[in-house]
């Protein structure tokens, strides 16, 4: 239901009405602002990724084509302007402290949220050892809950090579979290 509301606001945006890309905006704006911030791992290019992304939306809404679903064209052209904006820059990445995507739940006290800044931490800097496109790859699956073949469209590559950069960064992350989540399980 919501994938033929998003194509309804995607035609509505090719035809001009601002209210609708407005719409677009505000449902996109929070996945893609964590999926372009988790990818590339540069909190100061997000926003700039993120207008960019949208932008392209506003310009470009008459040629989706409805053969993939509207979230699947979005985080295409995010996926590819951040690709390109990094292939860009010459600069060390950021470090992920302090950064927190969703505050504990209030009624957990200071260990449970200290331990849970500690796992993120642990994880972000795991994650920050893969290529973009393990990242990309692991960010989409995880934390957007999209499949490969849609990934596959998403990153410009077959199914396989999808499940191929799965697999080494499932690997890499295994080598790299070994010793580090005792007690976590």
């Amino acid at each position: 239901m919501a994938e033929i509301a998003e194509a309804r606001l995607v035609g509505r945006t090719a035809n001009g009405e601002l209210q609708a890309f407005e719409q677009l905006y505000r449902v996109y704006h929070p996945r893609l602002t964590r999926f372009l911030d988790r990818v590339t791992r540069r909190p100061g290019l997000v926003g700039e990724l993120l207008n960019d992304t949208m932008l392209v939306v506003w310009n470009r809404a008459a040629t989706y084509d409805g053969r993939s679903k509207v979230s699947t064209w979005i985080f295409a052209i995010a996926y590819r302007k951040a690709l390109k904006a990094l292939s860009r820059l010459d600069e060390p990445m950021e470090e992920d402290e302090g950064r927190e995507d969703q505050p504990a739940p209030p009624e957990t006290g200071p260990d449970y949220r200290a331990a849970q800044s500690q796992l993120r931490e642990i994880l972000a800097q795991a994650m920050d050892h893969l290529s973009f496109e393990q990242r990309a790859v692991v960010q989409l699956t995880y934390f957007h809950g999209i499949g490969c073949r849609e990934i596959g469209e998403i990153v410009g590559c077959p199914v396989d090579t999808v499940k191929t950069r799965m697999f080494h960064a499932r690997r890499r992350l295994r080598t790299l979290l070994e010793g580090k989540l005792e007690g976590w399980r």
